[in-house]
């Protein structure tokens, strides 16, 4: 069912059953897909910032540890990149991390991935993409979660609430990475935007980077939090203080059409 939404949702999103490296592990504590967004909102140097927090993360020790230390002591990890629409040509195949030389071997592959960018912003697009690699794999995860980065709101393709709750009532849970490194025209409460209308699910949560300073430690941390399963209490729990329209973006596009 999952996969007849996502057709109708993502009608320019590829949904294909992708090969697993290390297929062989079979059941996994996590199956995390990382969707980043490389929207023309943001600029050269949030690229590489933010690319430089993926690649140290998956390095990082902590996070191996995190990995090694859930029931099973191995997750599967894949990756892409969004803007108006996923880039294809940015995803790397689902691969079980299981210790420091699979983990390395996966930020090998992302980081010698090119860096590009692109124009639009549809997080509902990315949602549906994710949701799509989740269903179609050979694994078998305890749980299913979407780590969505982004600087914005959704502004093109379906509603981002109805990929979200779409995604949610399949057992994915969806945590936000909103950066708010450059308030965009459209809105500058992107945390609040990413807590009302695009996470969710149980245990979800949204961590925000306010500086480019923040980029590497707060992917590391994100990432250390969703494969170990701990609700650390210090999280930042973002609550609107009046009602967050998450159509937001569209209205802004139709008043200021992106050239």
């Amino acid at each position: 069912m999952l996969a007849t939404l996502a057709l109708i949702l993502c009608m320019n999103c590829e949904l294909p059953v992708t090969p697993i490296v290390g297929a062989d592990a079979g059941t996994v504590d996590v199956e995390l897909v990382l969707a980043v967004d490389v929207s023309s909102s943001m600029d050269d140097g949030e690229f590489a910032l933010q690319r430089a927090g993926y690649v140290g993360a998956l390095r990082d020790p902590a996070f191996i540890n995190a990995v090694l230390s859930g029931l099973r002591g191995r997750i599967a990890v894949t990756y892409f990149e969004w803007a108006g629409s996923v880039l294809q040509d940015t995803v790397i195949p689902w691969q079980v991390i299981d210790g420091r030389e699979s983990a390395d071997d996966f930020a090998a592959k992302l980081a010698a991935s090119p860096i590009g960018g692109s124009g639009g912003t549809s997080i509902s697009n990315a949602l549906v993409f994710g949701a799509g690699l989740l269903e179609n794999n050979a694994l078998r995860g305890e749980k299913k979660v979407i780590d969505i980065s982004g600087d914005g709101p959704n502004n093109t393709g379906a509603p981002v609430e109805v990929a979200r709750n779409n995604a949610v009532a399949t057992g994915i849970i969806i945590n936000g990475l909103p950066i708010l490194v450059r308030p965009t025209g459209s809105l500058e409460g992107v945390d609040r935007y990413y807590a009302e209308c695009v996470t969710g699910g149980p245990g979800s949560f949204v961590l925000p980077i306010y500086r480019t300073s923040e980029f590497i430690t707060a992917i590391r941390r994100k990432l250390i939090l969703e494969v170990s399963g701990v609700n650390a209490p210090n999280v930042v729990k973002i609550q609107a203080t009046e009602p967050v329209d998450c159509l937001v973006g569209e209205h802004y596009r139709l008043i200021y059409p992106e050239p």
